[in-house]
């Protein structure tokens, strides 16, 4: 909980300036929805912020998690609510609004009295803010944002895409056709990262397409901006990425320009980046062309089942997720591609035992790993943010001083790298060919900027966090300099002067100070200032707390002198520290490459820490193009590292063919959904190259990975828990191919028994029969175990139990066996979480009044269930002939009677033998 801003830290403002401001509020237009608005103030030149109306009351209960804070503006016509807010406690706010939740930002500036919007920022648009939010911290996500433009007819469905990160100067596009769930915009949402999207406003014409599209960015819980569809239009498109493309080929000679719905979102991107409007991006950016099949395909459910990223609710508790675990990485570029990585598992099987044999090195070679870790990319700033600050103009002394401690320490890091290479020669070359020629490579080409840093700053003062050039570097800065030090020892005369003819000790009683305001000027106390009162020679300036300040006709002109020399000197300062700065600034691509050679190698030694570091560890896995999954002792990397925890291993093996569909039996709390997920996290990290948690693994490519995994309700967008549930199914079933991993959790369980079971079925058969993708399906429904009697690559497992002698003191292995659960253990998980024993045993009771039969019916059960039913309905069928007839015959009663005995007698031992 945040404290709220005390009121020396914000002052109040006056009351009319209050009414003022109320005036002005209320004549706002309304605010696009999830956006707050911030107003900067400054008082005595420390800024704080205030919000208002219902931005005060969010920020109150949000932040502060107390009303004290609100204030109430205005008069009794109308008064507005208003929190203030600190700098520190906005910064942070805004760091966390922006970068996991799904709000927008507008900062409002005072200016001779007129308010303006400064900045604006989005989750997919941080480049106002940037330096107020990442000064002190690093930048751990790529804030990608995405245009998208779709044209849809009865048959087919074209999705055209732009995306970029503006960190790393980069548009890309891609243009594809997708189905009717756009299962396929989806992934590549997921693919990419996506923090914002932009989609044409469809308020008029209420497209049910765009309706679905903008469905699928909220199940993946990214921000939506809808802009006019007229900002789509191309007519500027061809000059403005000529403009800001590196390169002189025209981009109408490259096959991207072909691409007109992804053109139309390009120009809408462009326009809502303003990129066009600053100078310093033209020629920077690089245009690229992303394939959807390039990378195995995830959708949001498999993101969530497979705990790829942290939630808000983690804490500090990191390995809660595969992001939270995998991330010891020292730099921010090298967290922000983790994050890449793991939303990009690769399909070239070539590409990913590239990526295992580097692992393998800093796997083995602990020394090594620990050494680049600690002494050299620990201290390793971001250098694409500061390479973006050089391309805009706005670094300063201090930016060219991080980038050349990067450069100085460049050899040692070669030399490390070279000193400790692999004996094997494939190893070594990798290693030299992956990392070590490469940073030779840029520490040459940077060798100049570190001679021209070493020339021009003085780096002795950057002891004392001094950042100035040096003085004999320039010769009309060393003559200004000289000047000043002839003024100076000038004033130190006449302080020895002064001190003299007062008889004060100029240590200790006559101080010389450079005032704020009287520049250069003597200092006594209050108790000696009677020594300069009443004598000409002394101008006395002011006396305040600490002393009287005073100074002679000499001083006063020597300070002139000083002064004026002084500020010539800053502007020559100033000059040269411009041309350094663009001198520094076209460094930047071979600093944008340097960072992303870095960035890989923290990433696998982050892959090789964690994998050696791990409670027992990792394994490289033996990865085949087409292949089966074969894990000996399998283990969930998240839930092992757990405290407390003592992680019951698994075989896990799914043959094509054999056992390819696999479906897992067992009580709640046994370990199903963690052997299904482990699975899938298990074939995702050797698909991104790193070590898995077993004892053996043999692993094929998956061309995805798709998952249907609990239940969630998404009451404020009318989803109930089962449409959800067969939302995330459609999906899997239009997706899913021979190739892709299906995990499935409890399918069914948002409806009536029979329905459910009957869809469990249904979808089963299809994904076994028809799809044949590698499956792995928890349930409770025993009676699906029966498809394994039809379909011969079905096989069951199920989650061993131990049960006391009398049937209860139920004991969880966690152990996963072949074979059917043929039990339900519902009320002894209920008797485990210490239910009331009164309310145990009436679930006892009722529960064995409708069991009437056995749940799980093997294949001659049912055959034999349907034969003895048709059996009954014959010998039915033939009493109520018997009965028809004797009614027909009208008899009396007592005749009629006696005919109704005699048929019961008749058929009295069959019925009993029913």
């Amino acid at each position: 909980m945040s404290s709220p801003a005390t009121k020396e830290d914000i002052p109040d403002i006056e009351t009319g300036e209050q009414r003022s401001f109320v005036k002005f509020y209320r004549s706002l237009p309304d605010v696009e929805e999830g956006t707050i608005r911030f107003f900067e103030r400054d008082a005595n030149q420390k800024p704080y912020y205030t919000v208002h109306a219902e931005d005060a009351q969010y920020m109150a209960h949000h932040v502060y998690k107390t009303t004290s804070v609100i204030k109430f503006w205005g008069d009794s016509q109308g008064q507005l609510a208003t929190t203030a807010i600190g700098s520190t406690v906005a910064e942070t706010f805004l760091r966390d609004a922006l970068l996991n939740k799904q709000i927008k930002v507008e900062i409002w500036t005072s200016s001779k009295g007129q308010w303006k919007i400064s900045k604006k920022a989005s989750p997919g648009n941080l480049q106002d803010v940037e330096d107020l939010l990442f000064l002190n911290s690093s930048m751990t996500t790529s804030p990608v944002v995405m245009a998208v433009k779709l044209s849809a007819t009865t048959d087919t469905k074209t999705v055209g895409v732009s995306f970029t990160d503006t960190n790393v100067k980069e548009i890309g596009v891609s243009e594809f056709i997708d189905n009717e769930l756009y299962s396929n915009f989806e992934s590549l949402v997921i693919q990419l990262g996506v923090k914002e999207c932009i989609v044409p406003s469809n308020d008029a014409t209420r497209d049910y397409e765009l309706t679905k599209l903008k469905s699928v960015l909220e199940r993946c819980r990214i921000v939506v901006t809808e802009i006019k569809k007229v900002d789509y239009n191309t007519k500027n498109i061809e000059q403005d990425l000529n403009r800001l493309l590196e390169g002189e080929i025209s981009i109408t000679a490259l096959p991207e320009y072909e691409m007109k719905n992804a053109m139309g979102s390009c120009a809408c991107l462009i326009k809502y980046l303003s990129l066009v409007e600053d100078e310093s991006n033209f020629k920077h950016y690089k245009l690229k062309d992303h394939d959807l099949s390039q990378y195995m395909r995830l959708d949001a459910s498999a993101l969530g089942a497979l705990n790829l990223m942290p939630s808000p609710q983690e804490g500090s508790n990191k390995s809660m997720s595969l992001y939270g675990l995998l991330n010891k990485c020292k730099t921010a570029q090298g967290s922000r591609l983790l994050v890449q990585w793991l939303k990009q598992p690769l399909l070239n099987v070539q590409e990913i035992q590239r990526r295992q044999d580097l692992v393998e090195i800093f796997y083995e070679g602990t020394e090594l790993r620990q050494s680049i870790q600690e002494d050299h990319l620990k201290n390793v700033p971001d250098l694409h943010r500061l390479a973006k600050r050089f391309q805009k103009g706005i670094a300063s002394l201090q930016d060219v001083v991080r980038i050349y401690q990067v450069v100085i320490r460049l050899p040692a890091l070669i030399t490390c790298l070279e000193a400790q290479a692999p004996e094997d020669e494939v190893k070594a070359k990798l290693m030299d060919d992956t990392y070590t020629s490469k940073i030779k490579d840029y520490s040459a080409k940077l060798d100049k900027l570190q001679e021209m840093v070493e020339t021009t700053i003085d780096l002795d003062a950057v002891a004392n966090h001094e950042f100035i050039i040096k003085p004999d570097f320039d010769p009309d800065l060393q003559e200004i300099r000289k000047e000043i030090n002839a003024a100076r020892k000038q004033i130190d005369s006449e302080h020895a002067r002064v001190g003299n003819k007062l008889g004060f000790d100029t240590e200790k009683k006559l101080k010389l100070e450079n005032h704020n305001v009287y520049g250069q000027c003597f200092r006594v106390t209050r108790t000696d200032a009677s020594a300069i009162r009443n004598k000409p020679e002394y101008i006395e300036y002011a006396t305040q707390k600490i002393g009287t300040y005073f100074a002679t006709s000499r001083l006063k002109e020597l300070n002139d002198t000083w002064s004026e020399l002084s500020k010539q000197y800053q502007r020559r300062q100033s000059d040269l520290v411009k041309e350094v700065i663009g001198i520094v600034a076209t460094y930047s691509p071979v600093l944008e490459l340097l960072s992303g050679v870095l960035a890989k190698l923290d990433v696998i030694l982050s892959f090789a820490h964690v994998s050696i570091m791990a409670p027992t560890p990792y394994i490289r896995p033996l990865v085949q193009e087409f292949g089966n999954i074969v894990l000996r002792d399998s283990r969930h990397p998240c839930l092992e590292v757990q405290d407390d925890v003592v992680f019951i291993p698994n075989d896990i093996e799914m043959v094509k063919d054999k056992s390819e569909f696999q479906i897992i039996t067992g009580p709640n709390m046994g370990g199903k959904s963690t052997y299904i997920r482990q699975t899938g996290v298990i074939a995702l990290l050797a698909q991104i190259g790193c070590f898995v948690p077993c004892a053996e693994a043999s692993i094929g490519i998956f061309d995805c990975i798709l998952a249907r995994v609990g239940a969630g309700d998404s009451q404020l967008k009318g989803v109930s828990t089962f449409m959800a549930e067969m939302l995330e199914t459609a999906t899997i079933l239009k997706t899913a191919t021979a190739n892709s991993l299906i995990i499935i959790d409890e399918l069914g369980r948002g409806t009536s028994t029979y329905d459910g079971f009957g869809l469990a079925w249904a979808i089963s058969e299809h994904i076994a029969t028809e799809i044949r993708a590698f499956c792995l399906f928890a349930t409770h429904f025993h009676e699906l175990t029966a498809l394994a009697e039809t379909i011969p690559h079905v096989k069951n497992l199920n989650v061993a139990v131990h049960m006391g002698e009398t049937g209860g003191g139920l004991t969880l292995l966690y152990k996963v066996m072949e074979g059917i659960c043929d039990q339900s253990f519902g009320i002894h998980v209920a008797e485990l979480a210490q239910f009331p024993s009164s309310v145990v045993r009436l679930a006892k009771r009722k529960a064995a009044e409708l069991e009437d039969v056995d749940p799980v019916d093997s294949q001659h059960t049912k055959k034999q269930a349907t034969a003895e039913s048709e059996e009954t309905s014959q010998l039915l069928s033939q009493i109520v002939q018997e009965l028809k007839a004797a009614a027909a015959a009208e008899q009396d009663d007592e005749a009629l009677l006696q005919t109704v005995h005699g048929v019961r007698e008749k058929y009295k031992q069959k019925l009993l033998g029913l």
